[in-house]
């Protein structure tokens, strides 16, 4: 395999970690449109901190050398290689549809510079049939080239849980395919000789691309029937954490928790197989209810928090709330369809003030995506309200008794802080 140059292309969450794994014994060329990333990797700094800066330095080598990472977003210096993996999102639009501008793009890129015998490996996470139905048609219409004559393609649906370093790349089983038998064996061996966790050969392309989008829908259902449980033991006065650890001591009982549901997978792919489902003629009910119920939570918290506050005697209009966390999850700076904005945005339609402090995340990103500023240092004692969203481990020492007002309603989405401070949690 040692005679495979690989092109990376998208160099984000799933496609950083992955080019500098293949480093350590290929050739790598990692693309990316964005200059200001390739300046910052090129660097040694990787500001999404999956990778840590001595091992990204580690493997970055010239363009000559016979392995090692070199990033760049000139085409011209992508078309030596030989295998193409694309990494790129694919986020929904505001109607909640599937969005594949970026995979489109991608396609046409490698298009550009497809040859002869070159496979392309998609890795972003689409419906069954998008990589032969919807990238291909790109790829041969760019190249000229025909499909499983001239190139062929794989599909392995990256793995990758931001903000983990203990199940990293290289440490979870990789799912291959590939467009003929013989391409789909390569690809597996391809990824067998970086992924020391292993990998599962699926039987087809389509397979592994349905086996990707319903890992993240099955989450989200899960997620979503806590999520109504929390409401439900909330109007009869139950704490749904004690439920669920007393439902826990049974031996098949699944350890999920209620919560806000974001980020670039959970929140999204159930949707992608919703399209292709009604494309088929069916209409799915369990899949988009699990969507509708988990999309209401952020709003309900809001509305919870102030319900809270008038209790106490608070005047809602103007009062003061203090966000803490805005990430999409804790101690990870990945911001992607957070839905802390949910309860922002409620909090808002009751006039309330609110300050947002998240020091995990970067603020021109945050200004850029949600139009929200970051606050610094915030004393706890000026508000009426404090809402912890995400659970980063600097909140739990940030937090005391003493530190709050006594008139001060705390709420706990992730049952994060000690019962004693709390006023409420999900």
């Amino acid at each position: 395999m040692s005679e495979n140059k690989i092109a990376i292309i998208g160099l984000g969450y799933v496609g950083l970690p992955l080019a500098v794994a293949f480093a350590e014994k290929y050739k790598v060329f990692g693309f990316d449109i964005n200059q200001s990333r390739i300046n910052e990797l090129n660097g040694g700094h990787d500001h999404t901190l999956e990778v840590e800066d001595d091992l990204l330095k580690s493997v970055l080598a010239s363009k000559d050398a016979q392995l090692g990472l070199f990033n760049t977003n000139q085409l011209d210096e992508i078309k030596g290689c030989n295998i193409f993996i694309v990494t790129v999102p694919t986020p929904i639009d505001d109607d909640q549809n599937p969005d594949l501008t970026p995979l489109i793009k991608a396609s046409e890129t490698v298009g550009a510079v497809l040859k002869r015998g070159d496979i392309v490996i998609y890795e972003s996470t689409v419906y069954p049939g998008a990589t032969e139905e919807d990238c291909v048609p790109v790829l041969e219409k760019k190249s000229g080239l025909k499909f499983n004559q001239d190139f062929f393609c794989g599909y392995s649906p990256e793995r990758i849980n931001p903000g983990d370093k203990e199940h990293t790349v290289k440490k979870i089983l990789k799912v291959t395919s590939g467009s003929t038998p013989e391409i789909a064996e390569k690809v597996d061996q391809l990824y067998k000789s970086v992924i020391t966790a292993g990998t599962y050969k699926a039987a087809s392309i389509k397979v592994a691309e349905a086996a990707k989008v319903i890992e993240n829908s099955q989450r989200d259902i899960n997620i979503a029937f806590v999520n109504e449980l929390a409401m439900i033991f909330n109007k009869m006065g139950i704490d749904t954490l004690d439920v669920l650890e007393a439902a826990g001591t049974k031996w098949n009982f699944l350890p999920f928790r209620p919560g806000l549901v974001g980020g670039h997978c959970i929140g999204v792919d159930p949707y992608y197989l919703a399209q292709k489902a009604k494309k088929a003629g069916y209409y799915p009910q369990i899949l988009l209810a699990g969507r509708r119920l988990n999309n209401s939570i952020g709003p309900y918290v809001g509305s919870q928090v102030v319900k809270l506050m008038m209790k106490k005697g608070t005047v809602i209009n103007k009062s003061k709330v203090l966000v803490l966390g805005i990430t999409f999850k804790e101690n990870c700076p990945d911001i992607r369809n957070s839905r802390v904005i949910d309860i922002i945005n409620e909090l808002k339609e009751f006039d309330v003030n609110v300050d947002v402090y998240d020091p995990w995340a970067v603020a021109s990103e945050v200004k850029h995506e949600y139009g929200v500023d970051l606050i610094n240092s915030p004393n706890l004692k000026d508000y009426d309200g404090i809402v912890l969203a995400v659970a980063h481990n600097e909140f739990k020492s940030m937090i005391a008794a003493e530190s709050i007002g006594a008139s001060t309603v705390v709420y706990d989405v992730k049952s994060f802080l000690p019962r004693e401070i709390i006023s409420a949690r999900l």
